[in-house]
């Protein structure tokens, strides 16, 4: 596998970001494993941070490169700051970058990864978790399979967030809190709306650890995707919201993203 640091200037941002992306390489090794890397239609998974991570933490806490280096797929890790996958009120349009702009930055710096909705995929944990779910929920023509980690995935308990941070921050990111709930940056109004469409729906995996704060959420999350007739996987094990869950949680990401598209 080939391991690239990409710096690219991103128009709806207006502003440099930063990228990691692994991408399938043939390789002839006297020490390791040998690969045959495909060079055409390459699968691709967007894996998001979460809070107080950026594009560089996947690879540093997990061996995701050599997890993917057996599935041959692609994998951009892009970097978001603290801006929770959501179009702020300070005017940094992350939602608009991440769901629009990257897969064509993506699509043309790397035009051998896939275009194809049945090889995109998405998977983030926390606030990426949070971000991976609002793609499949808004996006759903994108993608055909999300996954999110320990995700932050019901907003709607307000006083859970100020024990993260202060409403300042909250305010910046999602306007009035008092208005978070039933908005476009809400995933329950997402899946309301989804359902409506009418539009097809990816699948969606959803794991927690049982010791993490954030289990009753993806818990409530899954049982609302499948109260409404979607295809959804909950699976959850002992763990905190901490590194080693999502080292060991990833690699079942990648196998059931390949159960189906294998």
């Amino acid at each position: 596998m080939a391991f690239l640091q990409v710096n690219v200037y991103s128009n709806v941002l207006q502003m440099e970001v930063a990228m990691n992306v692994i991408l399938p390489q043939t390789t002839h090794k006297k020490i390791g494993t040998e690969t045959v890397g495909i060079t055409d239609d390459i699968p691709v998974l967007y894996l998001l941070h979460g809070m107080g991570g950026n594009h560089s933490v996947w690879e540093r806490r997990t061996s995701i490169e050599r997890y993917v280096a057996e599935y041959q797929m692609a994998v951009v890790m892009p970097s978001t700051d603290l801006a929770f996958y959501t179009d702020t009120t300070y005017d940094m349009n992350y939602w608009t970058f991440v769901a629009e702009e990257l897969p064509e930055l993506v699509h043309e710096l790397f035009p051998q990864i896939t275009q194809k909705r049945e090889k995109t995929f998405a998977a983030g944990l926390s606030m990426g978790g949070y971000g991976a779910l609002k793609l499949g929920l808004a996006k759903s023509e994108n993608f055909a399979a999300v996954a999110s980690l320990s995700g932050a995935v019901v907003l709607a308990d307000i006083k859970s967030l100020l024990l993260v941070r202060n409403e300042a921050y909250w305010q910046g990111i999602f306007g009035p809190l008092d208005q978070l709930q039933g908005s476009e940056n809400d995933p329950l109004y997402l899946l309301e709306e989804l359902v409506k469409s009418g539009k097809e729906t990816p699948r969606f995996f959803l794991a927690c650890g049982t010791e993490d704060d954030l289990y009753p959420a993806s818990q409530y999350m899954a049982h609302k995707l499948e109260q409404n007739k979607l295809d959804v996987t909950f699976e959850e094990g002992p763990g905190k919201h901490d590194w080693i869950f999502w080292d060991a949680w990833i690699q079942r990401v990648l196998e059931w993203l390949n159960e189906k598209h294998s």
